[in-house]
């Protein structure tokens, strides 16, 4: 309660009563409780991580999402056609390898840069942007209504071209955090 504060403090986030909880430096109300800024609060318990570790973390968000993409891909592609299903399977692959040069690699030299201009000690989920990690939602929404739009023969080999971009852009966050850690 912001009545409760100190007058010559300076308010600054939102205060907010926790009880027994504190945090350094803050005051105490005549009602015995601790207050404290939350965003003071915030800040001491993030899940806070290293470069190498946030890096760590993009390359396997992008492999292991490429991975099961490209397999679920796979699995209706060849349920769907079997007999057409390597023909469309390599289409999509060199697909994705496009994509992945062109699209993906581009991307993820921007995630290692803010990654790394950020530096150690920040948010784990912080490793993608605001505005990245709204994309993911977008793809992922999206990638729900067209497998409920289309037969997934036709979904399959999509899966596959944008899993294959994911595995193989994954390659350059996967080098940066191995040198990080070779560096650290």
């Amino acid at each position: 309660m912001l009545s409760n504060s100190h007058p010559s403090e300076e308010v600054q986030g939102i205060i907010a009563p926790i009880g027994s909880l504190s945090c350094k430096g803050d005051p105490i109300t005549s009602f015995g409780q601790r207050e404290f800024r939350l965003t003071n609060w915030v800040e001491n318990h993030k899940p806070a991580a290293r470069v190498p570790t946030h890096l760590m973390m993009a390359w396997m968000m992008w492999f292991v999402v490429g991975a099961a993409l490209a397999g679920f891909g796979a699995t209706w592609l060849w349920q769907a056609a079997p007999v057409k299903a390597p023909w469309f399977a390599a289409a999509a692959i060199a697909l994705g390898v496009v994509k992945s040069r062109f699209v993906l690699d581009n991307a993820a030299r921007r995630v290692i840069e803010r990654i790394k201009t950020r530096g150690d000690g920040r948010c784990l989920g912080g490793f993608l942007s605001l505005r990245t990690w709204g994309l993911v939602l977008l793809m992922m929404v999206a990638g729900r209504l067209v497998r409920g739009s289309l037969a997934r023969g036709i979904v399959g080999p999509l899966y596959i071209a944008v899993g294959t971009a994911l595995c193989l852009a994954s390659r350059i966050t996967w080098r940066a955090w191995r040198d990080s850690r070779h560096a650290s």
